[in-house]
């Protein structure tokens, strides 16, 4: 046999064809707004498109790229796999070329789940689980008795075995799980606030109940009448212990009442099937909010919140439970576990203590590994999913990011470079749609789509490095190097806002004093206690307006027209010109087309996994019945008016046979917030974080509040964007509003009024005050974090 020897091939052997496929090209894209593009994109490298909101970046890169590759991924699983799986319809192109496969990493917040947390999320708790099965002191079971997603259970078994004799063989099984019997894995219990559910003074008659359909004059109330079990004209403060336990908790009971057969149940067991086991977003407006004020939720008394049961809590290593692990903040795990010397779990230690510095490394060591995923911000969900990559052995992917620098400060914006390059050099390609200049100024090769939004874009603007961008006069480029100025004069306060002793999270007994009738600006790195001061010390109400990116509550037919209120000024000038119902104009009443419900697509619920939407073919995806779309204004039937931007929208109900002062109102505060790009039929859910904030923003512009409070409203904006959006939030101080930012953009805080800086860390580092003054004087003596990479954006 011949003995195998490796041989380089020469320098002057030709390219093996296997390497020239180092391009995705991409012909005659026309997904959403993309009018027919076309692109090429080079592997192995760190790409970022850029341009202004609403140009196409997404539908580019996610409706396109990432849409076909996941899709022809799909196609290689065996038929009967792909029958359980979403189905993908192929992205308006002609040709993609190259592809790999794609991994998206986006800001999707993570499931609201209370099981699910950080530490579940990854493949931390997992190992830490193995970890403390194998050490722990005293050894109480395998990993699941350290889980609190997997309950103790015990049974036994009989069976029957035929042979030579019939006879019976016992068997026992017992799985021990670490979950808490009392809160069943949730850390937190509910209870019903009994104040909420009726008025002691009252009798039944009297109108006690003040449950939302409880009341006398229905089916209810008569039961509660004729069942005999207590006087309906009784104060209820009057009830003998029996009676108000047959009033609150009594189990079903067949009860005759004027004849006729009917069963009385306790109130807080009938309002638990009816209301609290529903969905909360899909209950009515009205019964939502009393939800929401008659469920209370307190720690878990018997597990101390820590959702795991006594024997899990009991074992130890080194002193310290699972428990008190995962309530580490895990940069200070990270220490622990690497003091940890043990032979035997050596491996395990080690790919532990990798998974934990990756969450130190790309800034979020502040984190606990038991924080509910469902409490992390958009920015912290998707460096979370990151976490899963960084140690990935696959190489040759393409890596998609969604704004990856949404939530960070200018200083954590430079390890997330770090990041993204230490993917781009393993072998992949990284496809990031991003605004912030630090990361363009990374990136290997820069796609500008434009040149404006909606309509007026959805074309290629500029292909090139970051100098030729510099150079190529589109919007991007003119803007990238866009510094704004110091002002050189700051509003004087009017009064102020108290706070004294603020310890939420980290806060370390905060007391500051918020100065009203100026812009203040709230900054700090991630996790310094920013959100912490404010939403904590300041909540909604009493004449504060807070704005942030939570998901607006709706359902796939909600979308701005409806939301903002537009619709119905719509809908009666439609009904006027044409001398029908508005009713008509309505997709969720009478005009919705019969065959979709109004929806405008066949929805096909999978359960578990995604589910299959696809358009109504009777409507087109219109949304209405065909004799509806008869009647006209101005020209337009009522579904080509939804599917205008609202640029479009504004011009057209400002004057002529269309003209709607209160709806060219509306649309007009949409514009200010930079919304101009957006059709009024979108669905909601389609919407980023920011533009949900700034579609809030614009339906509260005129409320009656004195304070508002903005969360980071620069998310997904372009350069461009910025300058409109800062003469927003003056326009709302100069009405004699007080507006408190909470940002990290060096854009908003040099035009601050105030600026307050927390820090000088984030999680236990963090928490106090470091500064407080004018820009001007943060620049003067950058003592702070962000005050060095503001004076360094001031000074270019």
């Amino acid at each position: 046999m011949v003995p195998y020897t490796h041989t380089s091939p020469s320098p002057s052997a030709a390219p093996h064809a296997a390497d020239s496929h180092d391009l995705i090209r991409v012909h005659g894209a026309r997904e959403n707004n993309l009018k027919n593009v076309s692109v090429e994109i080079p592997k192995r490298r760190l790409t970022v498109f850029t341009g202004v909101s609403g140009s196409g970046k997404s539908s580019l890169v996610f409706g396109t790229v990432a849409a076909e590759s996941q899709r022809m991924i799909n196609e290689t699983y065996s038929t009967f796999v792909q029958t359980l799986m979403p189905t993908q319809s192929r992205p308006e192109v002609d040709v993609l070329e190259g592809l790999t496969t794609a991994i998206i990493v986006d800001q999707q917040r993570m499931g609201s789940d209370p099981r699910s947390t950080v530490g579940t999320a990854t493949d931390a708790n997992a190992m830490l689980r193995i970890l403390f099965s194998r050490l722990g002191d005293p050894h109480i079971g395998p990993p699941s008795a350290f889980s609190f997603n997997t309950a103790s259970l015990r049974g036994s078994a009989s069976i029957s075995v035929e042979g030579s004799g019939k006879k019976a063989v016992s068997a026992d099984f017992n799985r021990i799980g670490g979950m808490c019997t009392r809160c069943e894995g949730r850390g937190s219990v509910s209870d019903i606030d009994l104040t909420q559910l009726y008025d002691a003074t009252k009798s039944l008659n009297e109108g006690a109940l003040t449950v939302p359909g409880y009341n006398m004059d229905g089916w209810y109330g008569r039961i509660l009448t004729g069942c005999g079990f207590f006087d309906p004209d009784k104060p209820i403060d009057a009830y003998t212990d029996t009676e108000l336990d047959d009033l609150l908790h009594k189990e079903p009971t067949k009860v005759k009442v004027d004849g006729i057969n009917l069963t009385y149940e306790g109130l807080i067991p009938k309002i638990r099937k009816s209301m609290l086991a529903k969905d909360l977003d899909a209950l009515q407006p009205h019964i939502r909010a009393f939800v929401e004020r008659a469920m209370t939720f307190a720690v878990c008394p018997e597990c101390d919140g820590t959702r795991l049961s006594e024997a899990a809590r009991s074992s130890r290593i080194k002193g310290i439970s699972i428990a008190d692990a995962c309530a580490m903040e895990i940069r200070d795990l990270a220490r622990w576990v690497r003091d940890l010397d043990e032979p035997g779990v050596a491996p395990l230690l080690a790919a532990l203590r990798q998974s934990l510095d990756s969450f130190v490394e790309i800034g979020l060591g502040y984190l606990s590994l038991d924080r509910p995923a469902g409490t992390l911000s958009g920015g912290e969900a998707q460096r979370v999913k990151m976490i899963r990559h960084l140690g990935s052995a696959l190489t040759d992917v393409t890596y998609i990011f969604d704004e990856p620098t949404v939530g960070l400060h200018p200083h954590d914006i430079q390890r997330m470079n770090s990041l993204l390059l230490r993917l781009r050099d393993k072998g992949n390609t990284v496809l990031v749609v991003e605004h912030r200049p630090e990361t363009i100024a990374i990136a290997d090769h820069v796609i500008d789509l434009g040149p404006g939004a909606g309509t007026a874009g959805g074309t290629i603007c500029f292909e090139g490095t970051l100098e030729k961008l510099r150079a190529s006069g589109t919007v991007t480029g003119r803007h990238l190097d866009d510094r704004a100025a110091l002002k050189p004069t700051v509003r004087k306060p009017t009064g102020a806002l108290e706070i004294r002793g603020a310890t939420a999270h980290n806060l370390r007994d905060v007391d500051v004093d918020i100065p009203l009738g100026i812009l203040t600006v709230v900054t700090g790195v991630a996790g310094a206690g920013k959100s912490s001061l404010i939403h904590s010390s300041i909540p909604a109400g009493q004449g504060v307006i807070s704005i942030d990116q939570s998901p607006i509550r709706g359902s796939r037919r909600s979308n701005p027209a409806t939301y903002t209120g537009l619709l119905d000024p719509i809908r009666k000038a439609f009904a006027k010109a044409n001398g029908v119902k508005p009713a008509l104009f309505s997709a969720n009443s009478e005009g919705a087309c019969p065959t979709c419900g109004g929806t405008g697509t066949l929805y096909t619920d999978l359960g578990i996994m995604a589910g299959v939407s696809s358009p109504c073919e009777d409507c087109d995806g219109k949304r209405f019945h065909a004799s509806v779309l008869e009647h006209r204004l101005g020209g337009r039937d009522i579904s080509q008016v939804l599917a205008m931007p609202v640029t479009e929208a504004e011009e057209f109900f400002a004057t002529g046979a269309a003209r709607i002062p209160a709806a060219h109102k509306i649309l007009r505060r949409l514009i200010d917030v930079g919304l101009g790009y957006i059709t009024l039929g979108q669905p909601l859910i389609t919407l980023s974080g920011g533009e949900r904030q700034r579609l809030k923003l614009a339906t509260r512009m005129h409320d009656s509040g004195g304070v508002y409070v903005l969360d980071e409203p620069t998310t997904g904006l372009h350069l461009a964007d910025i300058e409109q959006l800062l003469g927003l939030l003056d326009r709302l101080v100069d009405s004699g509003k007080s507006v408190i930012v909470i940002e990290h953009h060096q854009a908003v805080m040099a035009h601050a009024d105030w600026i307050i800086d927390l820090g000088p860390g984030a999680g236990h580092d963090g928490g106090r005050i470091v500064f407080e003054g004018t820009p001007a004087d943060l620049v003067a003596t950058p003592t702070t974090l962000t005050g060095r990479h503001l004076a360094q954006y001031i000074n270019g």
